[in-house]
């Protein structure tokens, strides 16, 4: 029982560890169209806030995972948590969009820690179809962040500014620090063998070679890319065109949260009798034909709030689906070098994210048709990521 209860606080804490990397994207988000403002900047710069951060986060990925295995867990995500810390009171003083970006990637760099060092944390403690179900019940738990966060940053925007959402900022990551430090234990199993940091980096060549490793990672990066290609046009769209407040914003990327949030709960009780791979293929599925209906809305002429939110929640839920499943999967391939892949399926999920974010950035033209036609794109090339498994795997029983 005592078991039981330790394990359940440690999926806590590290839900919400894990949780500071898509909070600190997420709570931003409705205060975009003020930051343009404030600093009179263009839109494709404003939108930098969050696409170089994402490219930040994936590059630290990769030196979170060697690391972990080279170092421990637990050193090197303290030391992340510490560096979040500091990007966060950088935002804060931040005189220019340029000092505000380079603070969202020292923030980026710091998050970037409990969102790779978890998953490796779980696949320590777990076998794979065992670390799926705690995945999935840490995802469930940690999405509840990012899910109230842009919420939080509407209304501290309207109330108190933007540059107050990044006050709340640092009192979170002195919360996470705060828990971290007496509860998360080292759990990586020492061996006597240590390797050269070069060697280390070796692993990603040695997964990108395996077939699944590259089919789950894809699945996982699209998924991603679709997500971020949505928030990211989410706040000219619904400000701009569709003519809503930075509060509504907040509430209308909820319904989205909770979709996903749903998804990952159905994981945690079913998944383990439906099968990893299964779950997986039924959430493609899911997420294309909801993304062939909103793209057919909106080139229709259905420029309104439902005819957005409501496929794009179903994409959400498909993806809360994918994710844990895809996630355990892709760490299980070689539980020896858990940490490289999970950092290295971090990288191309961030550069993936990023890449589709400022697309949106990019290509917008004052209607909702470009954020719609990336985010349709996305996932199509998550589903087109099946092929890369074996056709056992794909016909799984």
């Amino acid at each position: 029982m005592n078991n039981a209860n330790s394990s359940r606080i440690l999926i806590f804490i590290l839900a919400a560890i894990t949780a500071l990397g898509p909070m600190s994207m997420q709570v931003f988000l409705p205060a975009l169209p003020a930051i343009q403002d404030a600093f009179n900047v263009s839109h494709m710069q404003a939108q930098l806030v969050l696409s170089a951060s994402l490219v930040s986060i994936a590059i630290s990925a990769l030196a979170y995972g060697p690391a972990s295995d080279r170092y421990g867990r637990r050193p090197v995500m303290l030391i992340g948590l510490t560096i979040f810390l500091i990007g966060s009171v950088i935002c804060v003083i931040s005189t220019s969009i340029w000092v505000l970006i380079f603070g969202r990637i020292v923030q980026a760099i710091g998050g970037a820690s409990g969102m790779v060092l978890s998953r490796a944390i779980i696949r320590d403690l777990y076998d794979r179809e065992t670390a799926a179900r705690m995945l999935a019940y840490m995802v469930t738990v940690l999405v509840f962040a990012p899910m109230v966060a842009p919420v939080i940053g509407g209304v501290i925007n309207d109330l108190a500014g933007w540059r107050a959402i990044f006050c709340f900022t640092c009192l979170v990551g002195l919360a996470a620090i705060t828990l971290a430090y007496p509860k998360v234990p080292e759990t990586m199993v020492k061996t006597t063998h240590v390797q050269s940091q070069s060697g280390m980096f070796i692993h990603f060549i040695t997964l990108i070679k395996i077939r699944e490793f590259l089919a789950y990672a894809g699945q996982l990066s699209f998924g991603l890319g679709m997500f971020m290609g949505l928030i990211g046009g989410a706040p000219f769209v619904v400000i701009r065109v569709l003519g809503k407040s930075p509060t509504e914003l907040g509430f209308l990327l909820l319904i989205l949260s909770a979709g996903f949030m749903l998804g990952t709960f159905i994981t945690a009780r079913i998944g383990g009798g439906v099968g990893v791979d299964r779950m997986i293929k039924f959430g493609s599925i899911l997420s294309v034909i909801s993304g062939i209906i909103m793209f057919i809305l909106v080139l229709a002429g259905e420029w309104t709030v439902w005819a957005i939110f409501v496929p794009s929640t179903v994409m959400a839920f498909a993806n809360g689906l994918i994710m844990p499943n895809a996630q355990a999967a892709a760490v299980s391939i070689n539980p020896q070098i858990a940490g490289s892949a999970s950092g290295l399926m971090s990288f191309m999920q961030m550069m993936t994210g990023a890449v589709f974010a400022q697309t949106v950035g990019v290509i917008q033209d004052g209607t909702p048709l470009p954020m719609v036609f990336v985010v349709t794109i996305a996932a199509l090339l998550g589903f087109a990521s099946i092929l890369f498994l074996p056709k056992t795997k794909i016909s799984e029983n």
